[in-house]
């Protein structure tokens, strides 16, 4: 018998869709969990095996490798024709470069017993200077910070610190301006440069310095050379922003006039870009100021060299005057550099009645310049700076006493806080890292690779873990990454909580941000004297120190992407009946997640560049590594291979966070 099925009657009404059942998806901070989990139960089983672990004075054949090629291009350096007329050359035309403004003003030539140039003719020319490129108020605070120099007792120190920055900063711009416009005139030549500034300023400080001794040996070359490195790219970006961001009506109002693309870039690009570009030069003169100290490892005087000693010796109060006049000096060149391109506006917008005199004032002003410069050279009461120092005395002992009172009476406070983190952060999670086996490392961290940027971020994890693995310095490398990674927990917790407070409270953030600014003027040494005497030569110091340099890049960049969440959906959320707290960790923070993202990527670059800075005072790890293979000749091999393991690190570190930042904003 056949049934045949009658179609249901239509009815006019309309049918209710069959409900899909929504699918539930994975989220990322959950696979990070799961993989978290494996990782510890394997971690407890396997605890112990494979760590790679090497001892401080034992070798790699890689290592052993680097000091044959050490010793050979050694032997060979006055023989082979590459160096002789290649490496060699830029080292006797920079080292000429370098000597040339020492015997200006700092080193004595000849048979001079001074300078060409004493204290007075410098002060002069300084103060000069500021006024012209600033005003008179700039002069003055220039003219009162070099003259605190000297009465520090560290008036030759900082002038070799002054010397070697402005022939530094002298031969990066040569190169850095042309390319910087070059840059912001060609979308191609901008697409090829850019991944090498962004290696540039990636690799941390240290890292130049070990392969640059190997081809232009320890002294002010390799000194200078690594300072091109460092502090040119931010002149080459601003420069090619500034040139960007010219109104393309005026460059085609010009073109329409028959320029051509020669008076196109003196006559209207480069003079609408001038104040840019001189901030760019502002922050080149603030890193190279930076790198010049650091640059004292590997033989350049100065203020570092003062700062480095005292610091091995554990000498706080020279450490700390020392320091103190390397911020004065940073303090006076970024408020000169400053001054200069904005002199221009607010010479426009005064009304004061002596701009019309400014001409006649500052030939005046020349005139008594070159006389002091005339006794700086000719008289030794003008070219030495008188007294001995008193200042810097004073400064010294006061130093040692605040230490020795920290010492007696805070000690309780400040050990039980370093042992609070210590015991209770730094030392799990560096157990984790170095007791476990390094394949097991490595897959976690190639799987929250993946996780956070993606497969491309996975597979430059991949390739950093392999290459980490063949420099031999595993277990050193995953203690640095412990301090690291404690440490930016750290700069997070204290961005998240002062970013959000400077992005709600415009008060706040007038409040905090000059405080934050002069923070980050500071070069790294100078982090580590105060916490040296608070907390003693521990990693915990390293650690404190790359909190202080890296919070406040943090903390800037968490409180605009705060006040860039709309106006309009803050209010949306008031009106709802959310209350502060909800607003802020439903609404803001959610918005801003872009910036957390990148916030966290600069503070990791900060805190993985003064964590290894921190090998000074007890940090152990990669920077002990890098810092004995400047000292130690036999160790130079593994010094250059820390130095390379530190590069890893910076690049997984920052191509995973840029992988994540871009992912959040899609």
């Amino acid at each position: 018998m056949t049934v045949v099925m009658e179609k249901p009657e239509k009815t006019g009404v309309a049918e209710e869709p069959t409900p899909v059942k929504p699918v539930r998806r994975v989220s990322r901070s959950m696979v990070i969990a799961a993989i978290l989990v494996v990782w510890l139960v394997l971690f407890a089983v396997l605890r112990g095996k494979q760590t790679l672990t090497l001892a401080a004075a034992d070798l790699t054949d890689l290592h052993r490798w680097f000091n044959d090629v050490n010793d050979s291009i050694g032997a060979n350096r006055n023989s082979n024709p590459l160096f002789l007329y290649f490496f060699n050359e830029i080292r006797l035309v920079i080292d000429n470069v370098v000597t040339f403004v020492q015997e200006l003003i700092s080193q004595p030539t000849g048979d001079r017993p001074v300078p060409q140039i004493g204290w007075l003719g410098v002060v002069g020319i300084v103060g000069f200077g500021s006024w012209a490129v600033g005003n008179w108020r700039v002069a003055l605070l220039a003219v009162a910070g070099f003259t605190f120099l000297g009465l520090q007792g560290l008036w030759q120190e900082s002038m070799d610190t002054l010397a070697l920055t402005v022939s530094a900063v002298f031969v990066a711009l040569l190169f850095a301006i042309p390319l910087g416009v070059w840059a912001g005139l060609s979308d191609r030549f901008n697409r090829i440069v850019t991944p090498f500034l962004d290696l540039m300023q990636t690799m941390p400080t240290f890292v130049y310095l070990a392969p640059l001794t190997l081809f232009f040996q320890i002294g002010p070359a390799s000194a200078n050379l690594a300072t091109l490195i460092y502090a040119a790219p931010p002149t080459i970006r601003i420069t090619a922003h500034a040139i960007r961001s010219v109104p393309h009506t005026t460059v085609e109002a010009a073109d329409s006039l028959g320029a051509t693309r020669r008076q196109s870039l003196t006559k209207v690009l480069l003079p609408m870009s001038k104040r840019t570009v001189v901030m760019g030069v502002n922050q080149t003169i603030m890193a190279a100021l930076a790198m010049v100290t650091i640059a004292a490892l590997i033989d350049a005087p100065g203020l570092g060299q003062t700062v480095l000693q005292a610091l091995q010796s554990l000498d706080v109060g020279t450490a700390f005057n020392a320091g103190l006049a390397i911020v004065v000096l940073a303090i006076v060149l970024d408020r000169v550099t400053t001054a200069a391109s904005t002199r221009a506006e607010a010479a426009r917008r005064s009304k004061n009645r002596f701009v019309a005199w400014r001409r006649p004032l500052l030939g005046a002003g020349a005139a008594v310049t070159a006389v002091l410069v005339y006794l700086s050279h000719t008289y030794l009461w003008a070219a030495e700076f008188p007294g001995e120092g008193g200042t810097g005395s004073a400064i010294r002992s006061g130093a040692d006493n605040v230490t020795t009172w920290a010492q007696d009476n805070l000690s309780g406070l400040t050990n039980a806080f370093r042992d609070a983190i210590t015991n209770g952060l730094l030392n799990p999670f560096q157990s984790l890292l170095t007791d476990s086996p390094w394949w097991l490392v490595g897959a976690a961290l190639i799987g929250i690779g993946v996780v956070l940027g993606g497969v491309r971020a996975g597979v430059t994890t991949a390739v950093c873990v392999g290459l980490l693995v063949g420099t031999g310095v595993w277990s050193d490398s995953m203690t640095t990454l412990a301090s690291t990674a404690v440490a930016t927990v750290l700069v997070m917790l204290f961005g998240i909580c002062f970013g959000v407070w400077m992005g709600r409270s415009a008060m706040a953030d007038r409040l905090l941000r000059p405080t934050l600014d002069a923070a980050q003027v500071m070069p790294p040494f100078v982090y580590l004297v105060p916490f040296l005497a608070l907390f003693g030569a521990t990693r915990f110091t390293a650690i404190v120190a790359a909190v202080v340099y890296a919070a406040p890049v943090a903390m800037k960049i968490i409180a605009d992407g705060v006040r860039n969440v709309p106006a309009t959906t803050v209010e949306a959320a008031t009106s709802a009946g959310c209350n502060t707290w909800q607003i802020i960790t439903k609404v803001q923070l959610p918005m801003a997640r872009s910036a957390l993202t990148l916030a966290t990527n600069q503070g990791l670059i900060y805190v993985l560049s003064m964590v290894v800075v921190g090998g000074l005072v007890g940090a152990g790890a990669l920077g002990y590594d890098v810092v004995a293979g400047f000292s130690q000749g036999q160790l130079y091999g593994k010094g250059l291979a820390a130095g390379l393991a530190i590069v890893l690190l910076g690049v997984m570190f920052d191509r995973i966070t840029q992988a994540a930042a871009r992912r959040t904003s899609a």
